[in-house]
């Protein structure tokens, strides 16, 4: 599942103007599964994948392993756009 946040940021001259544009993507569940019992195993899901719209409680719920999304390894990409108008 992959989200885009972009963030506008304004410099002190009106001629320049800078964006920042994050994507975020859920990777692979690191939930442990045998904790409870001192041990280690994950259960092999690879992506999140939201189980229902945004907005509901399904969006935050993987449809694969079923597990809370914060369970998945989280990764940002960050790209700074910067945009430039030249003085009349």
């Amino acid at each position: 599942m992959k989200k885009r946040q972009v963030v506008l940021k304004s410099g002190r001259s009106s001629s320049t103007s800078s964006s920042v544009i994050r994507n975020v993507r859920y990777g692979e569940c690191q939930k442990n599964h045998a904790a409870n019992i001192g041990g280690y195993a994950v259960d092999g899901c690879r992506e999140f994948m939201a189980s229902g719209d945004d907005a509901t409680n399904g969006a935050l719920t993987c449809a694969a392993c079923g597990c809370h999304r914060n369970f998945h390894r989280r990764e940002v990409e960050t790209e700074v756009v910067c945009e430039y108008t030249p003085p009349n």
